[in-house]
């Protein structure tokens, strides 16, 4: 089966991308199952009632979260009511909401999927690993294939925690520094990988936002107000093609999508 992952969707920009190639892509691509990063849905923080609504109609169906989660209030609602947006797994347990979900697509085929962040450069949190440890546990006893999106700063805790997962289960996709990696690979028994889909949004911007903002801050080092950027959008993602019968991964493909 194929499975297309999204990575970082980022404001209006972002959800018109959405609208603008995912239903193409399912039909050109065979595409069964469809996952995106909505946590800067919402004007690049957070994802409120009508960006999920967007989402769900753009051909959305699983969305996970990032450490933009509680930026929405709406967010706890939202989880709590729709069954498909699960945030990070090792967020403490009184959190609302689940880190990872089971999905069963329109052929049949049951998947799960695992939310995780990251601890390197980002505030503390549990143990991605311990939590994954858990999670895989519960969605075994369903399904073999499972998709993992670790929200990480640093390439080289993503690139870790394929290590520890590689034959566990089929994908760890990294998203959160919105700029797509060209290191796509199976690892040896069987896990596909990369270390960042990149960001689905604003072309001509610094990670999605207004570039004047951003490079103030680097020269004088004061607060600024760092707008969203408008214009031109760009779509990120892989498609990871996965056996149904072992789990495994057998093919990636990498799409970075320009408008003209």
């Amino acid at each position: 089966m194929k499975i297309l992952c999204i990575g970082d969707v980022v404001s209006r920009t972002g959800r018109d991308m959405l609208f603008k190639y995912v239903e193409e892509l399912k039909y050109k691509k065979n595409i069964d199952v469809v996952i995106a990063n909505g946590e800067n849905a919402t004007h690049g923080r957070g994802m409120a009632r009508n960006a999920y609504n967007e989402l769900m109609l753009s051909g959305i169906d699983i969305i996970t979260m990032g450490n933009h989660t509680w930026d929405c209030r709406e967010i706890s609602i939202i989880m709590r009511k729709e069954g498909n947006v699960i945030r990070p797994a090792n967020y403490a347990e009184s959190c609302p909401g689940k880190g990872s979900m089971t999905f069963t697509s329109k052929s049949g085929v049951k998947i799960g999927v695992i939310n995780l962040i990251g601890r390197t450069f980002l505030e503390p949190h549990d143990s991605p690993f311990e939590a994954a440890d858990r999670e895989i546990e519960k969605l075994k006893k369903q399904t073999d294939i499972i998709l993992v999106d670790f929200h990480a700063e640093a390439t080289s805790e993503k690139l870790a925690m394929c290590f520890y997962l590689d034959g566990r289960v089929s994908a760890v996709f990294g998203t959160h520094t919105h700029v797509q990696t060209a290191d796509e690979m199976i690892f040896p028994k069987g896990t596909g990988y990369i270390s960042d889909l990149g960001m689905t949004g604003p072309q001509l911007s610094i990670l999605g936002r207004t570039p004047s903002g951003i490079i103030q801050r680097f020269l004088d080092g004061m607060p600024q107000k760092f707008e969203v950027e408008v214009g031109k959008g760009q779509f990120c993602g892989c498609i990871f093609d996965i056996d149904e019968n072992s789990g495994k991964c057998t093919d990636i493909e990498r799409l970075f999508l320009r408008e003209e």
